[in-house]
């Protein structure tokens, strides 16, 4: 098949933990890669962010990233991309009308937007993945929402109108039915892992000194990392390290950088609390196989790739029982779940955790072996091929217009 992938702020060429740059762009670019291997055309579609970017650049065998002039040449937070997502679904309206692809499978809702009106045209059918949703993340963050006006009524209007929505997880599922998207219409297929870079036979970055918890991620307050230095106060001897958020130099500039460490010297744990900056993907797994536990306590989180990657390392997870992680981490046999918001309940999930080796060791050997069997990108995209080829099936049934 000829697939179109659309991934309007989400660039598969980003480098995770960036502004805006996370696990949807490790999603999009494990996706096409793997799918690409199965014998599949792949192209992925991302909005130009930089005039020095050539039109199209090779993502591997079978993958090209197509960079759509949309709106000016330079970042734009994507809470302030909406304007220009009508001409990008005119730009690939126009490209589909004349290359057309067998299938459409747009990431996050602007994606969705521009992939539906881009498509109807062309007569493509759409598959959708919402990545996050608005209704979810204004409950969560009510006033601190910095999402477009319509961007809720905007996501059923994808729910009802795209040919399949794959959810990443069952928590999603529900929220879509409240949306009032039919039920019918949705498949679960979760976020994978690279099992080939993450896995517990990788040599650790260093040996520490004392018990390392990792914490990796966009530096964001929903992330819910002061929750973990908080704990910290009440687990003696162990420190904290921060990946994530701007480079390592330029982390005295960063906002949440300053707050995170004003709570750690409130707390009186800034001695034990270090931020390395941003870390490349190739450097993450060496780095997870240092920490005696990842630790990943957000607020709400549509899927957690983060504690994933943790399983595949052979690392165990405390995780808060929050959207996907309710599903990826087992309690009792990969990690540990904890209530969102509650330092002192992780505070004594921590403390048990690294005052029992054995059942440390347990959790890695059963977490990376969980990792591999179900979340491998090998079995993730066979899963996502199945709806591509059931809505590509369905289409061609339907009655030809007039």
């Amino acid at each position: 098949m000829k697939i179109a992938m659309v991934s309007e702020h989400a660039s598969p060429l980003a480098v995770p933990g960036a502004v805006d740059a996370g696990g949807q762009n490790v999603h999009v670019a494990a996706l096409a890669r793997k799918i690409a291997e199965l014998g599949h055309e792949v192209t992925v579609y991302t909005r130009r962010d930089d005039a020095e970017l050539p039109e199209s650049v090779a993502l591997g065998r079978g993958v090209t990233v197509v960079h759509v002039p949309a709106g000016p040449p330079s970042p734009i937070s994507k809470d302030e991309m909406l304007p220009w997502i009508p001409g990008f679904g005119s730009w690939l309206r126009d490209r589909w009308l004349f290359d057309r692809p067998d299938v459409v499978h747009s990431h996050f809702w602007m994606s969705g937007v521009a992939a539906l009106a881009a498509a109807e045209q062309a007569r493509v059918p759409v598959v959708h993945t919402f990545h996050a949703l608005g209704s979810v993340k204004r409950r969560h963050q009510g006033a601190g929402d910095a999402s477009p006006l319509g961007r809720i009524e905007a996501e059923e209007s994808i729910g009802r109108g795209a040919d399949a929505i794959i959810a990443t997880c069952n928590d999603e599922v529900d929220e879509l039915i409240r949306m009032r998207v039919p039920r019918t219409s949705a498949r679960v297929v979760p976020c994978g892992v690279d099992t080939g870079a993450f896995h517990y036979h990788v040599t650790p970055k260093e040996r520490p000194d004392r018990p390392r918890l990792l914490s990796v991620g966009r530096l964001v307050p929903r992330k819910g990392v002061d929750t973990t230095i908080e704990a910290l106060r009440r687990v003696r001897d162990a420190e904290l390290v921060v990946a994530g958020g701007p480079p390592a130099d330029e982390l005295h500039r960063d906002p949440e950088v300053t707050r995170l460490r004003w709570i750690a010297a409130r707390a009186g744990v800034g001695d034990r609390v270090r931020f390395l900056g941003r870390v490349g993907r190739d450097e993450l797994p060496a780095l997870m196989r240092s920490a005696a536990a990842v630790v990943s306590v957000p607020w709400y989180e549509p899927f957690g790739m983060v504690a994933l990657e943790g399983m595949a390392c052979g690392v165990p997870v405390v995780a808060s029982a929050v959207g996907g992680q309710k599903e990826t981490v087992v309690n009792g046999v990969t990690g540990v779940l904890v209530p969102p918001r509650d330092p002192i309940a992780l505070a004594r999930a921590l403390r048990g955790l690294l005052g029992d080796p054995v059942r440390r060791t347990a959790y890695g050997i059963a977490g990376a072996d969980r990792a591999k069997v179900r979340y491998g990108w090998g079995r993730i995209a066979a899963e996502t091929l199945a709806v591509y080829e059931e809505v590509v099936s369905a289409r061609s049934l339907q009655p030809s217009a007039s």
